[in-house]
């Protein structure tokens, strides 16, 4: 079985961070572990505090799944100080990590910051010019290029953008377009264009977690980028189609669909 690491943090409620990561890899069929970058306190209507885990223990995490056990790879997700950044960086670094995905993850939401201003610069200095690929949404891609991204134009504009600051390949998310969603991606050649009809729901919960995670999966299990990107596309697509609500605000969308 492939062994698949997520760096990121817990999400009390479940439906994002950490939990959506873990659901995620279950569901690929791929062995999930865990590295816990903070503590949020949330539910479905917001994040209302975050409690960040020290670097030493989140150094010390990921040293001994790295000591004991091969990590066929890993996700990034939700690192919110400078420190924790060049930690993780540096402690990676030593293990020769394949198959790198970062999610950008900045803003909640409910609008809640999880990722300190200051932070962007160690971010984007760090951690960009390790990952295989990297997988923005327009407002993340609006806080990394420092421009406004509103066309498909623009969006095109921005993986280029990004895919000079270090990774090798940019999944640049256009949920927040007007009309039907596209995906673009962009390995520093060409773009690839995934379309998809918008599917009107408010219970989108995860979404970038679990999309970044199923590309992680792909990897792990050996597709190419286009291939693990396609399957993460199809399977996040009906994730939210079969979404549900629980609480009283975003509900999350549906990790298991395939057996429910």
């Amino acid at each position: 079985m492939k062994k698949v690491l997520t760096i990121a943090g817990s999400d009390s409620c479940g439906g994002a961070g950490i939990q959506a990561d873990l659901k995620t890899f279950s569901a690929h069929g791929v062995f999930g572990m865990s590295v816990i970058t903070a503590i949020t306190a949330q539910n479905t209507q917001g994040v209302f505090a975050v409690q960040d885990i020290t670097p030493e223990m989140i150094q010390k995490q990921i040293e001994v799944i790295f000591e004991d056990i091969s990590v066929d790879a890993v996700k990034i997700g939700m690192v919110s100080k400078t420190e924790t950044i060049q930690t993780i960086a540096e402690t990676l670094k030593a293990y020769n990590v394949k198959n790198l995905v970062l999610d950008p993850v900045m803003v909640s939401k409910s609008g809640f910051h999880l990722l300190q201003l200051e932070a962007k610069e160690a971010l984007i200095k760090n951690l960009l010019p390790m990952a295989t690929i990297i997988t923005p949404n327009l407002p993340e891609a609006e806080v990394i290029t420092g421009f406004e991204i509103s066309t498909v134009e623009a969006m095109e504009k921005a993986a280029k953008a990004i895919h000079d600051m270090g990774p090798q390949y940019v999944l640049v998310k256009g949920g927040h377009l007007e009309g039907e969603a596209v995906d673009i991606l962009y390995d520093g050649n060409q773009f690839i264009y995934y379309n998809a009809q918008r599917i009107h729901t408010k219970n989108t919960h995860g979404t970038g977690c679990t999309l970044s995670s199923a590309i992680a999966s792909n990897l792990g299990k050996g597709l190419t980028i286009t291939q693990a990107v396609e399957e993460a596309k199809n399977y996040i697509t009906v994730a939210i189609e079969k979404s549900f609500a629980i609480g009283q605000g975003v509900g999350p969308v549906h990790h298991f669909h395939q057996w429910y």
